[in-house]
Parts: C-alpha cells; sequence; structure tokens
C-alpha cells in the first residue's frame, strides 16, 4: 500500500513505503574509532504535566534504549544536548539520567560519557559557575562516568574575554579526576553560546579553544566539535596535542571526517547516531578492516536524513529523533518532555519518515508504516 504524504504549501505526494528493513546485527566490539551516540530521553506520557514542569521521565524506555546502543557497540554520551539538556531536562532529572545510565552502564559492559555543565544555575559571576561546573563533575565522577565539559550559558553571559574561559576551564582541568572531553558546542544547536571563548571570530574563539587544551593535555581526552563546517574541524583537530582526540559533533559531515585523511581522522560523538545506531556501529566495523570506500558507501547515504533532521533551527533536531524512535518501535508514543514533539511540521516529519524508511532504518517497516498512518490521520490526511 503507498501513503499519502504532505509536502510543502500543502502538495501531497504518494510513498510506497519499503517491506524489509536492513539487515544490520550486532557484532564484534568497534576498534578503529571511538564512537558515541548522544542519547535521547523518554517522556512519560502519562504524566499530568505542563511545558513548565520538570520532565517526567519514563525510565525503562529510556535506559532499554541506551542498551540497543551499547548492544551496537557504540558509546553512549548521557544527559547532552540530544537528551534535550536545557530544553526540558534540568539539572536535577539531568542528575537522576546520570546515576541511572551510569549503573546500566556498569550492569552490562557499556561505555558512557556524561555532559558536566551549569544548567543549576542561569546566571552569576564566575565564582558561582565555577561551583556549578564542580558539582556536576562530582555527580559525574561519582557515578563512574567519563566526563563532557560541555558549554556554558551562564559563562556566555558572565565572560568578559578569552582569560575568564582559560581560567574557568583550567579551573576544571585541574579538579577533574579523569580525562574529560572539552565540547564546543556552536550557537547553530543552542543561540545563547554566540561569541563562546570570547569572540564572535570564530578563528580568535578557535586560538582559545586550543590554548585551554595545550595548557593541561594530560587531563583532555578528547574535544568534541560542533560547528557543522568540517573544514575548521580538520583544521583544529590537526592542531590538538599527542593523544587528544577529536570527536567530531558535525552531523552534516561526519562520514569524511570519520574516514579521515594522510593526516588524521575524527572519532564520534554524533546525535545523529541515536536513529543511525546499528547502521553506524556496522559502517565503522568495515572501516575498521582498512575498507574506507565500504564504509562510506554504507554511511554517505545517511547524510540527507541527517541534514534534514540537523537543518535550521538546528536545535529542534531532537524532535526529529525522538519521531524516528518511535515509528522504529524504540517507544510506544511520540510525547517528548517539555511538549517538543511540536517544534516541527507534519511535512518535515513525513520526509524523516520516507528518508529513514528508504535506508532500511526502521526494524519493522509495516509498524513504522501503522503508526505514519496513524500520525497522518490525526492530522487530517485522508488516505
Amino acid at each position: 500500500m503507498t501513503l499519502v504524504l504532505p509536502g510543502a504549501a500543502g502538495s501531497l505526494r504518494t510513498y510506497e513505503p519499503r517491506t524489509e528493513p536492513l539487515a544490520v546485527t550486532p557484532g564484534t566490539p568497534l576498534a578503529s574509532r571511538t564512537v558515541f551516540s548522544a542519547a535521547h530521553v523518554v517522556a512519560d506520557p502519562f504524566a499530568d504535566t505542563t511545558p513548565d514542569s520538570p520532565a517526567a521521565v519514563d525510565w525503562d524506555a529510556t535506559l532499554a534504549f541506551r542498551r540497543h546502543l551499547w548492544s551496537h557497540g557504540l558509546g553512549v554520551a548521557e544527559a547532552m544536548d540530544t537528551a534535550q539538556r536545557g530544553m526540558g531536562l534540568d539539572w536535577a532529572g539531568a542528575a537522576e539520567l546520570i546515576r541511572r545510565s551510569a549503573a546500566e552502564a556498569r550492569a552490562v559492559g557499556g561505555r558512557i560519557a556524561c555532559g558536566v555543565g551549569t544548567d543549576q544555575i542561569t546566571g552569576g559571576g564566575l565564582a558561582g559557575i565555577r561551583a556549578a561546573y564542580e558539582e556536576q563533575l562530582a555527580v559525574v565522577e561519582e557515578a563512574g562516568a567519563q566526563a563532557v565539559l560541555m558549554a556554558s550559558r551562564a559563562l556566555a553571559a558572565a565572560a568578559r574575554g578569552p582569560e575568564d574561559y582559560l581560567e574557568t576551564y583550567g579551573h576544571l582541568l585541574r579538579q577533574a579526576a579523569e580525562p574529560v572531553v572539552v565540547h564546543w558546542l556552536g550557537p547553530m544547536f543552542d543561540p545563547a553560546l554566540e561569541g563562546y571563548w570570547g569572540s564572535l571570530d570564530l578563528d580568535a574563539a578557535t586560538e582559545t579553544f586550543l590554548d585551554v587544551i595545550a595548557a593541561h593535555p594530560d587531563k583532555v581526552d578528547g574535544v568534541k566539535v560542533s560547528l557543522l563546517d568540517a573544514r575548521r574541524e580538520v583544521d583544529l583537530r590537526r592542531r590538538l596535542p599527542r593523544g587528544v582526540r577529536c570527536y567530531t559533533g558535525d552531523d552534516f559531515d561526519y562520514p569524511e571526517l570519520i574516514a579521515g585523511d594522510d593526516q588524521g581522522f575524527s572519532h564520534a560523538l554524533l546525535g545523529i547516531f541515536d536513529p543511525l545506531g546499528p547502521l553506524a556501529a556496522e559502517a565503522v566495523r568495515v572501516l575498521d578492516t582498512g575498507d574506507t570506500a565500504g564504509f562510506r558507501a554504507l554511511l554517505d547515504p545517511t547524510v540527507p536524513l541527517s541534514r534534514h533532521l540537523f537543518q535550521a533551527p538546528t536545535r529542534f533536531y531532537k524532535t526529529g529523533v525522538v519521531f524516528l524512535a518511535w515509528l522504529a518501535g524504540h517507544q510506544d508514543h511520540f510525547t517528548m518532555v517539555g511538549g517538543l514533539q511540536s517544534a516541527r511540521s507534519l511535512p518535515h516529519l513525513a520526509r524523516a519518515y520516507e528518508l529513514a524508511d528508504g535506508l532500511g532504518l526502521f526494524p519493522d517497516p509495516k509498524r513504522a508504516e501503522e503508526r505514519m498512518r496513524n500520525l497522518l490521520s490525526l492530522y487530517g490526511v485522508n488516505q
């Protein structure tokens, strides 16, 4: 059967769903690249909440999704942007998520890294910002997880220039018990981070960022760069101190950045690997054999879906990620904390379904088709 899908300006088109999924099964551990999938949270659809309420999380479904990612050999990047940090999930919810997910990781032998930020405060001076970071760092370290030092809205607002970033991050890196990942999240993901590292000039900001790393290379496992600028990422990774990894956060250009060139490559910490998890893991296993062409043949066709999900306003990509998780059967509903399921239009979601189905991402294509059909009916699109 065909589906009638909405397009731009009220247009309709027919689409014939595929009948078989892409055949991908868990395999050997990944070897040539360290790969994290940033993971979404599953809301509790029966909680009596409002958009201003603390997040109500379905813990069983949320942890089950993390076990799905671990089963394919991926690491989980927890309590980060994909988990709606600052967009529905507050620090109290994030702390609980970190504790539960870290315990689950220990139980199954999964790799986990967790976001450390300052979202328990909304402003203040540098001393308060350092204290907020320290509180969150302690929670992550006590849970036995690796820390990811995330960009801070409060620091972006309070910093007077590059020296405040150098001082704040230097203080935190000296305190960290184990090497951390330092995350540079661009303003396309969070407009409040405009001018991070003390300058609107990205070249100047890059110099400050690199200065932070160069001052404490023994405390930095790697950097995560989410600027959607492949050239800048390649230039930056070539300047990192020996032993410091670059984890790409570029959801537009990840195949070429992970494949690398004759001077190096990027590892990965990506939100798009939430819906692409099994396929991404299979591609990296192919890369592990030295077959770069085979790796690109698997991963390059996923880029149109990723670029669609992460199109401006990029920060709402989480809606598409959760939508695809629902269609894939990882959760029983399309509800998000903070009501963020309303952040993308029906034509946007329809195109996401079409692209994901074309890739064979849905383990049960018939169930995905039925769920899409029900959503279309809810919006008044007659089949």
